[in-house]
């Protein structure tokens, strides 16, 4: 069975089932790594992606739940050459130690600031308290989304 998703701007035909997560499609069968496979149970949050702007746990999200929705990836906020100005934030900020979280962080991030372009230190913690981090970066991932916030509200 073939279903279609707007992913990132362009539609795409995936052979799969409409039980398969989301997250297995975007990984094997787009070639969209940015959504890392965490716990497969949507605790961790490394799967985080945008459907309709909200900030979703795509390893629990099944395809065939998603027609006509639009699918954001961390591929689709910006490229190597003109990043978004969250991942500019992330990578200026080393907010990084591991790595594994911080796309579930970026896209969790992304849907606060749509949200609330200018928010408090304490809006940031709460909007990614959901996103486990191991490596304990967590201080340097708040002032990412600061400074990000902080950067968009200057264009």
């Amino acid at each position: 069975m073939a279903i279609s998703l707007k992913v990132n701007g362009a539609t795409r035909s995936v052979p799969a089932e409409p039980d398969t997560p989301l997250l297995y499609v975007l990984r094997n069968d787009l070639e969209l790594n940015g959504a890392k496979f965490g716990c497969g149970m949507a605790q961790c949050g490394a799967c985080t992606v945008l459907i309709d702007g909200k900030a979703v746990r795509s390893c629990v999200t099944d395809i065939g739940s998603l027609a006509n929705a639009e699918i954001t990836t961390l591929e689709g906020l910006g490229t190597i050459d003109r990043p978004h100005p969250l991942q500019r934030a992330f990578i200026e900020e080393q907010a990084a130690q591991c790595g594994y979280c911080i796309n579930g962080m970026i896209m969790s991030a992304k849907a606060l600031l749509d949200r609330i372009p200018k928010p408090t230190e304490n809006d940031v913690r709460q909007a990614l308290a959901a996103n486990l981090c191991r490596c304990g970066t967590h201080n340097r991932i708040v002032r990412a989304v600061l400074r990000a916030a902080n950067e968009m509200g200057r264009t």
